[in-house]
Order: structure tokens, then C-alpha cells, then sequence
């Protein structure tokens, strides 16, 4: 499938159904978590362990480096090409007429599911190389476009960098909620600005 393919395939869904897409994967992503989870750790304390809230990395890293990385990619939005960030309009869609509440819940359920899966399960068992790769197939659509192909690849060492140096997923799934809920949040201001600027998604 090319890109164009992909971003007509995006148009001819509605919006719930996008959702209802979106949902199901994290779901399945989740259901992945749980049987993999059974196979190689040996109790659920051994995951549980995985988490801890109460850490003080979990804002002193999560948020800052969070925070960090949507700066950087919103400055180089500003400065690159329309056309390096184009997904798909995928981004767009899932976001634009979104309210702040639902992009959080979005933001959050993206954000657990897919660090329990990455860094809790696969990272740990197979290694940052094999969890960075996997996250960035998983991620189909940033297959059409270099730059966001090795964009993605980057964010996900650095997670797995994080999650190798904290041993904590509260410290990743702080961080990818902030990046995935501030750069929604950008897409929802961006859709109320008027035309001529070097719009992204």
C-alpha cells in the first residue's frame, strides 16, 4: 500500500470509526501485555513491581524529557517541510475535534498500553534493539515517510533508554502520555489557526 492509498483509506472512515480502530489495537496490544506477561514473569508482583508512581523520576524525567522532545519536534515542524511530517492524516483526524478531556484519555490509553507491551514486556525480556524495532512497525503508517520512520525509531530508544536507566514504566508511560497528549493538544490548536502557515499533519 503507498502513502496515497493510505491517506484515501483514512478519509473513507468516520470518525468513530478511527476510534473504534484505535481502541481495538491498544486493546489487542493489551491482550498481547497479559499472554506474553504469563509466559515469561512468574507472578503478577513480578509486574507490579514494574510500577512505581511514588517515584520522584517519574515527573523529574517523564514530564521534562517529555515536555523536551514535543518542543523539538514543534520547532522542527516550524522549520521543515509540510510534507516530513505527513502520516497520512491520520494524526489530524484523531485529533482536531477532539476536547481536551477525550485527547487525554486517548493520550493515556496509548501511553500505558503500549509501554506495558514494549518496555515492560518486550524490552525487558528480548532488549531495547528488538522493542524499538517492533514499536516502530507497529507504528504502519510512519513506514511511508523516512523521516518519521527514523523519528519514531529515535523516541523509542530514547524510552527504552529511560525505562533501561529507571527500571520504572511509570517514568515511560508518564513520558509518552505528555508527548502524545501535548502534541494532540498542538493538532486541535492548529485546526482554529488561520491558513498559509506550515502546517504539519
Amino acid at each position: 500500500m503507498k502513502l496515497n492509498e493510505y491517506r484515501d483509506l483514512i478519509k473513507g472512515l468516520t470518525d468513530k470509526e478511527l476510534l473504534f480502530h484505535l481502541y481495538l489495537t491498544q486493546l489487542i496490544l493489551l491482550i498481547i501485555s497479559i499472554i506474553l506477561g504469563l509466559i515469561f514473569m512468574d507472578s503478577t508482583s513480578e509486574f507490579l513491581r514494574l510500577f512505581d508512581w511514588a517515584d520522584p523520576l517519574v515527573w523529574k524525567v517523564g514530564i521534562s524529557v517529555g515536555c523536551l522532545i514535543v518542543l523539538i519536534d514543534l520547532i522542527l515542524m516550524r522549520l521543515l517541510p509540510t510534507s516530513t511530517y505527513d502520516d497520512g492524516g491520520l494524526n489530524e483526524r484523531m485529533f482536531q475535534n477532539r476536547n481536551i478531556v477525550h485527547i487525554a484519555v486517548i493520550a493515556a490509553f496509548v501511553a500505558f498500553s503500549e509501554e506495558v507491551l514494549f518496555r515492560g514486556i518486550i524490552q525487558t525480556e528480548f532488549g531495547i534493539i528488538v522493542s524499538s524495532v517492533i514499536f516502530a512497525l507497529v507504528h504502519y503508517r510512519y513506514l511511508f515517510n523516512w523521516f518519521l520512520f527514523c523519528n519514531i525509531i529515535l523516541l523509542s530508544f530514547v524510552i527504552g533508554f529511560i525505562y533501561m536507566k529507571t527500571g520504572n514504566l511509570a517514568v515511560t508511560i508518564t513520558m509518552h502520555f505528555v508527548i502524545d497528549f501535548l502534541l494532540g493538544l498542538s493538532i486541535r490548536v492548529r485546526k482554529n489557526r488561520p491558513l498559509g502557515r506550515r502546517d504539519v499533519e
